[in-house]
């Protein structure tokens, strides 16, 4: 016999590039996988996987086994959905996937509060420099910062989000801030890594009249974390052109200043992308809206004290509405 258990472990395996990147995403040991595939391979009486090679390659009865899997799991799991929309309840397990720095500082949060908001639902936060790597089958919602690549995908909105060109003032006053993007060959410049981007390549557009510019730099210093990149620039290594989101109270502070105010980089709104399998349940619907209310307004943008009040007070009053509409169905 097989369970629903063995399938979803399955499916797992099989979207995976390894064994031992299977057992990252089971937070399992190698050995573990191996063995618990051989289990499941001894019940069934047939080899399910190649692993003679680096890579795994699925037999016959293997891409049998993980089409049927997925399509079992994902009627289960919309059959849990469809009831617990019935019951008015907001149940389930709820999959996110995230950026690196962003998922932390902002989607993370949003997932607390939800779940106190919504006792019957788990929840699984991934973050990844690379998010959009990871098929639509492993998530309901996943939130992107950039260009999107994949237009096929349901997405929406969240925030409007600027790319800025900044530096430190101890880097300023040592090499100078440069009059247009062609000086930025003769500058140190770092670079993040994300989302299988050139980000080599700046692109620039005069916000008046004129030429647009693109500049290939050569990065002295290269990361795939925005933190990293952020701290080295605040630490006077270099220039780095970052989101809005991230560097926007440094600048406020004066620890970072903004530069070539004549040009504009290319914008890279923060978009929650849809499940085409899963994202339209309950809970994902109800997440997105509350993670919509708590970005839209961009937090990460200083404030005076009113305006800061009143944009809590906006995140409240959604809560609250949610809280209102749980009670009542309860």
């Amino acid at each position: 016999m097989i369970s629903t258990e063995d399938l979803h472990f399955f499916i797992t395996l099989t979207s995976a590039v390894s064994l031992a990147d299977a057992a990252r995403k089971l937070d399992v040991t190698p050995p573990a996988v191996t063995q618990r595939l051989r289990l499941l391979e001894n019940r069934l009486g047939m080899r399910l996987i190649d692993r003679s090679g680096r890579r795994m390659v699925l037999t016959d009865e293997g891409e049998l086994l993980a089409v049927h899997a997925r399509r079992i799991c994902d009627d289960i799991g919309n059959l849990s959905d469809t009831l617990a929309s019935r019951r008015g309840t907001v149940a389930g397990h709820l999959r996110v996937i995230a950026p690196l720095g962003f998922g932390q500082r902002y989607v993370a949060p949003a997932i607390a509060q939800f779940r106190s908001l919504y006792p019957e639902v788990s929840a699984s936060l991934m973050l990844s420099d690379r998010p959009a790597r990871f098929s639509d089958d492993m998530w309901d919602l996943m939130v992107h910062i950039g260009e999107l690549r994949d237009s096929s995908l349901v997405s929406r909105r969240l925030a409007p989000n600027r790319r800025i060109l900044c530096a430190a003032p101890r880097y300023l006053a040592r090499r100078g801030a440069p009059q247009h993007p062609d000086e930025l060959r003769m500058h140190d410049c770092i670079a993040l890594r994300e989302n299988d981007e050139d980000v080599t390549m700046w692109r620039f557009t005069p916000k008046h009249q004129g030429a647009p510019a693109s500049v290939r730099i050569e990065p002295v210093l290269t990361s795939n974390d925005g933190g990293t990149v952020r701290d080295w620039a605040l630490a006077g290594l270099g220039i780095i052109a970052r989101s809005e989101w991230d560097v926007a109270e440094h600048l406020h502070a004066g620890r970072l200043v903004a530069l070539l105010d004549a040009w504009t980089q290319p914008d890279a709104d923060i978009v929650a992308l849809i499940s085409s399998r899963h994202g339209r349940s309950l809970r994902a619907t109800r997440f997105l809206e509350l993670l919509h209310a708590s970005t839209l307004q961009q937090p990460w943008l200083p404030r005076v004290g009113s305006e800061q009040a009143q944009h809590d007070q906006r995140v409240q009053d959604l809560c609250a509405d949610e809280s209102t509409v749980r009670t009542t169905a309860a």
